[in-house]
């Protein structure tokens, strides 16, 4: 019996510390096409100024697809009527499939600017199928535009920016123009502050070093202008993914259509200012991106259009969400690991060799400076901004891992889940109160959070009481999970206290 738990002991050793060891490898590849990436990003050319426009403008529709949007829509429609483009030139599609008071706001809205002889339209359908795919799909139908503008809710875009998009479409196979997201609320709490770096990095970084390097790259679902016919020549919008747009890029890209990216317009948005906003938003996200490695991962790589190169870029850009099943399983172990580190030396050798893979830590430190440092002039006082930034940052995902592996996990699987739009609220125009979103999320909802927090302070108390050099080497990460999950408890109770 002894002999039988011994090697049943070292078994459960063997195998905790193989996941370790693949999760910090899994998470040092990444860094490593992050780095590729970031490098690509630093070392592209200027951004491309705007060419001349030719005398005839092609005809755009603007799609704007809605879902019970009654804070945000008047600010929506006010800018795109205000757009310096031609109106016989221009098709304004409020796709909404509102109901109740929400969509009597809209229908009042479309009726004074149609009044008012503006080129706008509202169109519903009887159903939600296909939600937002299904949406822009109905609206393609019966879109004039050769070219086809689509913004969220919460978007604001500038006055000249068809006049900064549409003079792109010089080449017949460019099929998309995406421009950068602006944040209007970066400042208003430690979420928005660390959602607006996360987006920045995607577009300065990833964004910015797909396009140099002619990867494949990805329509972020808005403030993009699409050629009519890629859409169409890509097979139309799918809704069998919740990351349609991801989905149609690839497709778009794999019949040979080129993107382009213009880093220098930059198009406002709201960023999710409660944590049950931004769980929506993350677990469609997440959940998509691996819906879609599912979906497209066979057909990349027996694409004959993809160089070799391009396939290898897609499918880690596919597998970019599946990254928080390491973080997860990283902070899951943190604790058993303390305790192998503490009883067994004999694998101290082995810990050696691991700690060389922490060095991913600091590699994405020094990847995303530039995102942050973003060419202003630089002064000492930005570095340790920067820093306490990036623990933020880092923190708050760890917070967010287990709600975003469930959501790959699911995602992998081809689990159904409903499509659940992320609220958008204006802060500017009500206070916070009068708002319908901003309610405590229930604790069962947060019962994985409130038990891996207990979990971590359980290794957090055994790590301090084996008080050596050896068994502290976690503590950095046990303390930032702690936090990141701190703060998604305290302020998914707490709505308020983010606003």
């Amino acid at each position: 019996m002894t002999l039988f738990l011994y090697w049943a002991e070292q078994l459960l050793v063997a195998l905790v510390l193989l996941l370790y060891a693949f999760s910090l490898l899994w998470i040092f590849i990444f860094c490593l096409y992050q780095g590729r990436l970031a490098w690509a990003a630093k070392a592209a050319a200027k951004p491309e100024k705007t060419p001349l426009a030719n005398t005839e403008l092609p005809k755009v529709t603007i799609q704007l697809p809605l879902y019970n949007e009654p804070y945000v829509v008047a600010r929506l429609l006010e800018a795109v009527m205000q757009l310096s483009y031609p109106k016989d030139k221009l098709e304004v599609q409020v796709l909404d499939d509102s109901s109740g008071a929400a969509l009597k706001t809209t229908q009042n809205l479309v009726a004074h600017y149609q009044e008012k002889g503006c080129p706008i339209r509202l169109l519903q359908r009887s159903n939600r199928k296909g939600f937002k795919a299904g949406a822009l799909k109905h609206g393609l139908q019966q879109a004039e535009g050769e070219l086809i503008a689509i913004f969220d809710a919460d978007f604001i875009p500038q006055k000249d920016w068809l006049l900064q998009t549409v003079p792109h479409f010089t080449s017949k196979e460019i099929g998309l123009v995406q421009t950068r997201w602006g944040h209007l609320n970066r400042k208003q709490s430690i979420l928005t502050k660390v959602m607006g770096f996360a987006l920045d990095i995607h577009f300065l970084m990833e964004q910015k070093g797909r396009y140099a390097q002619q990867h494949l790259m990805a329509f972020n679902g808005t403030a993009g202008i699409w050629r009519k016919c890629c859409i169409l020549d890509a097979g139309n919008w799918e809704s069998d993914t919740l990351a349609e747009d991801l989905d149609l890029s690839i497709r778009a890209q794999m019949k040979g259509w080129k993107f382009k990216f213009l880093e220098n317009v930059v198009t406002p948005a709201e960023l999710p200012v409660t944590i049950a906003a931004l769980r929506s938003q993350q677990f469609r996200w997440n959940k998509g991106g691996a819906e879609n490695f599912q979906k497209l991962f066979g057909k990349i790589v027996q694409s004959k259009q993809l160089t070799k190169k391009q396939k290898r870029y897609a499918s880690f850009h596919l597998l970019g969400s599946s990254m928080h099943l390491p973080i997860l399983a990283l902070v899951l172990l943190s604790v058993p690991v303390t305790v192998i580190q503490h009883h067994f030396p004999e694998f101290r050798s082995f810990f050696k060799v691991l700690s060389t893979f922490f060095v991913s830590t600091f590699l994405l430190f020094f990847m995303y400076w530039p995102v942050y440092h973003n060419k202003r002039p630089f002064q000492p006082k930005q570095l340790l901004d920067y820093t306490l930034h990036f623990i933020q940052f880092y923190a708050i995902i760890m917070g967010f891992s287990a709600y975003n592996a469930k959501a790959v996990w699911l995602g992998h699987r081809r689990a159904h889940s409903p499509f659940i739009r992320t609220p958008k609220f204006n802060l500017n125009t009500k206070t916070p109160q009068q708002h319908a979103y901003i309610h405590p999320l229930p604790l069962r909802e947060l019962r994985v959070e409130i038990l891996l927090t207990a979990y971590i302070i359980a290794g957090l108390l055994y790590c301090l009481s084996q008080w050596s050099l050896s068994n502290l080497s976690m503590l950095p990460l046990l303390l930032m999970a702690l936090w990141g999950l701190f703060v998604h408890i305290y302020l998914a109770r707490n709505p308020e206290k983010a606003l």
